[in-house]
């Protein structure tokens, strides 16, 4: 049996103020180009399948079409929550979908979730461990649960793992081994401390470990304990990873064969430097990629009119300009992003902008209507 394994697809998620959909539904459906072409079974989606806990609308949409696609072409999905998912949503109506071959498990509910397929080779067992904190786990057990390695070491006790047959396991944790870490990349979050890290040690019994929450295709630990990583970059730290899909195919057990399909963006994201005019000439002169999405940082030493205005007509996706001149040596950075002019914006928005890039979660409901207040009382009229 052959798998496309993939994590970290954040649908809907938004880059300096840039909506993504478009960029996610093309990535998405060369991934369902890639399941046909290699002739697959089906696919491991590890996590953090949306970019946020409420979704958008258009968001759904997109998972919905994918989905979709996936069940007519009879595909077998096995599709696990991420931190940035909320489980209750990724679940819903998840009993249904399985007699469409799609099996998602959303909010750990005292198991670890089994399903088992078969082939020539005997069962091929696949086991479904959502995203998990300590206190999700320490509900269903009498023992202390201390902490992330605690936790997972309970769940995995939930099953008796026969190591006769094949065992995948699919998870979304920050799995490390001994004093190795993995690649982190901007875009990711990771407890202040290592307070979440799971060693790759308690991951004996299986033969494959599919991870998702990291967004460099990595192995840790040997090669069957892997990453996929997510399809897209999805901040300017990325800017030289390649991103792929990881084939697996699964022989007789202790043989599994591990590929990477590579993955062409619809645009991609890069940074480049130098002075403003010798900038603007490279791009009018290129070819092609002026539509991707750019950081770019400028090292003139003078002032400069406009340069957001004049580098938009030749880079209309540019996310931001940086710049790297005297005034930075001495401490004076200016950075400003391209999505949204500033001056359009009123308080409440600005503070909302400056929030979200902060924390990476947009203020609530009740957030803002304490905000609103704070900046009438101070003020504010126009909101």
């Amino acid at each position: 049996m052959k798998f496309l394994h993939l994590a970290d697809l954040h649908i809907g998620k938004r880059l300096n103020e840039f909506n993504l959909v478009e960029d996610q539904k093309f990535i998405l459906d060369q991934i369902l180009e890639i399941a046909h072409d290699e002739e697959a079974t089906g696919l491991l989606i590890c996590g953090d399948v949306y970019d946020k806990s409420q979704p958008s609308s258009e968001a759904i949409k997109l998972l919905d079409h994918f989905l979709t696609e996936l069940a007519r072409s009879d595909f077998t999905v096995l599709m696990i929550s991420g931190n940035h998912d909320s489980p209750e949503r990724l679940g819903f109506g998840s009993r249904i979908m399985e007699s469409a071959g799609l099996h998602i498990a959303g909010r750990f509910s005292g198991n670890l979730e089994k399903v088992s397929l078969h082939d020539e080779h005997g069962a091929l067992n696949f086991y479904l461990l959502p995203f998990i904190r300590p206190p999700h786990v320490r509900p269903h057990f009498e023992h202390e649960i201390k902490d992330y390695q605690d936790a997972v070491r309970a769940v995995l006790s939930t099953q008796k793992i026969d190591t006769k047959e094949r065992n995948v396991l699919l998870a979304h944790q920050f799995v490390i081994s001994g004093s190795l870490t993995p690649e982190l990349s901007d875009s990711e979050t990771i407890s202040v401390g290592s307070l979440d890290e799971v060693d790759a040690s308690l991951f004996a019994d299986f033969d494959y470990v599919a991870l998702g929450h990291l967004h460099r295709p990595q192995n840790i630990g040997g090669e069957n304990i892997r990453y996929a990583g997510s399809p897209l970059k999805y901040s300017f730290s990325e800017v030289r990873h390649t991103k792929s899909v990881t084939i697996l195919e699964f022989g007789p057990k202790g043989e599994i064969d591990i590929t990477e399909r590579a993955l062409t963006p619809l645009r991609d994201l890069r940074e480049i430097k130098g002075p403003l005019e010798e900038l603007l000439k490279a791009g009018k002169e290129a070819a092609e990629g002026q539509n991707d999405y750019f950081r770019i940082i400028l090292t003139d030493q003078e002032e400069l009119y406009d340069p957001l205005g004049q580098l938009r007509t030749v880079y209309p996706n540019l996310m931001s300009i940086e710049f790297e001149n005297r005034k930075h040596l001495t401490g004076e950075y200016t950075q400003i992003t391209g999505g949204e002019e500033i001056g359009s914006k009123n308080p409440l928005d600005l503070f909302a902008h400056f929030y979200l890039m902060q924390n990476d979660q947009e203020l609530t409901e009740e957030q803002t209507a304490i905000l609103e207040e704070v900046f009438r009382e101070a003020g504010g009229d126009e909101l």
